[in-house]
């Protein structure tokens, strides 16, 4: 087996021990909160919000910084600190003896969150262009399997052992994952070309805002988080509200589960079909979709209803990462691939941060089920967007950095 496949499948298990670790511990994080004390459930649901999103806050500055290192010493290096830091931080989750205290654990975990986008462009680095997409799929099918028992994992363990318990678990099997990250990747290393072009972080982030097609993805990128995690941190209040049974975690993790398998099923798919036919005309069919997919889901009466529209809208968000990860791949020039997907990874924290918050303001004032009619218009915002920028004349994005490096002599 050749180094770069060997590699591969070690991201590929990396990334579902971690995502199915850390997945384990969202859909009971709001009964989580509610066991710290005798709370009502305006507290309860405005403190998820926060909890689940402040770790997104150092994560969103850490981001282009991770990955301008990333871009001199590797990707490996990064991996590493990411993994052991994350373990770490989860396992003082169980150890917190109130919202406060939680709160500043899941900050702190934000400087080292990123596994999963550093592992993406580890894996993008190393790939063609013309085959980003498939690639990239099948690495998600790797995260997302994760996510897919994790969740039902989870919600058993947190029936039958409680909490605290959980978290132990879920931070030793992290650890591992560094672990085996640690011992068996070797990262090719990037040759670069002697006349290479040294860009300043300045005229990096000018040219990504005067380049209408990168800027505008990571605009969208936002959105699509934003619509993705306003309702997570809720989803297991919501689930509580459609069904009597006492097993509400476990519900729970069904219900996150069934998102997973329509990532699962079509995230390779949507990824190839991207090379085939352009990844923009791709990802503005997944828009549409996911929003047709998310605004029934305020109406259903049942849980399986809900299940289903899980299901259905887990197809359309399957591919929205790998096709705006490969669009990157194909924009960014090698040498700065890695700052450049840092700040795409940013975009995609600051999404993360203001969903949960976005959300639980929503279902506070409105209800649940409003949050999800409020925020799958973000997904039809998000076509408009694209659609404006496919219509707009293509850029080179070496041509945009000379000129704004021009400007700034």
């Amino acid at each position: 087996m050749d180094r770069q496949k060997k590699n591969f499948l070690i991201i590929i298990f990396s990334n579902f021990l971690v995502a199915g670790s850390t997945t384990m511990i969202m859909p009971f994080l709001s009964l989580y909160i509610e066991s710290l004390g005798n709370f009502s459930d305006e507290y309860v649901q405005r403190w998820a919000g926060l909890v689940f999103g402040v770790t997104f806050v150092a994560a969103l500055f850490m981001s282009p910084i991770w990955g301008r290192i990333a871009d001199k010493y590797g990707y490996k290096p990064i991996l590493i600190i990411n993994g052991f830091g994350i373990a770490i931080s989860i396992f003082l989750m169980g150890t917190a003896e109130s919202v406060p205290e939680l709160f500043f654990i899941r900050l702190f975990m934000g400087v080292v969150t990123g596994f999963i986008p550093t592992s993406l462009a580890f894996v993008s680095s190393q790939t063609t262009k013309e085959t980003a997409g498939k690639t990239l799929g099948t690495l998600q099918m790797g995260s997302v399997s994760g996510t897919l028992f994790g969740p039902v994992i989870g919600g058993l363990m947190a029936d039958t052992f409680g909490f605290t318990y959980t978290f132990i678990i879920t931070s030793v099997v992290i650890g591992i994952a560094a672990l085996i990250v640690l011992v068996g990747l070797k990262e090719i290393k990037r040759t670069k070309s002697k006349n290479a072009h040294v860009y300043a972080r300045k005229t990096i982030i000018q040219g990504i805002l005067h380049h209408r097609l990168l800027f505008n993805v990571m605009i969208i990128t936002a959105l699509i988080q934003i619509g993705n995690f306003s309702i997570q941190p809720l989803l297991s209040l919501y689930v509580a509200q459609l069904t009597d049974s006492s097993q509400v975690a476990l519900l729970a993790g069904i219900t996150f589960s069934a998102t997973g398998i329509g990532n699962i099923l079509f995230a390779r798919r949507w990824g190839r079909l991207g090379d085939q036919i352009g990844y923009e005309k791709v990802l503005t069919f997944l828009l549409i979709l996911a929003f047709v997919f998310i605004i029934p889901q305020a109406f259903v009466g049942e849980l399986w209803q809900l299940m289903v529209l899980r299901l259905l809208f887990g197809i359309a968000v399957g591919g929205m990462i790998p096709t705006t990860t490969a669009l990157m791949r194909r924009e960014a020039p090698i040498d700065i691939q890695g700052e450049v997907m840092g700040y795409n990874t940013s975009f995609r924290f600051l999404g993360n941060i203001i969903g949960p918050m976005f959300g639980g303001a929503v279902s506070g004032f409105i209800g649940i089920p409003a949050v999800f009619i409020v925020t799958g218009s973000l997904f039809l915002v998000s076509f408009l967007f694209l659609k404006y920028t496919m219509a707009k004349p293509e850029q080179d994005f070496e041509d945009v950095l000379l000129e704004e490096e021009l400007k700034s002599n």
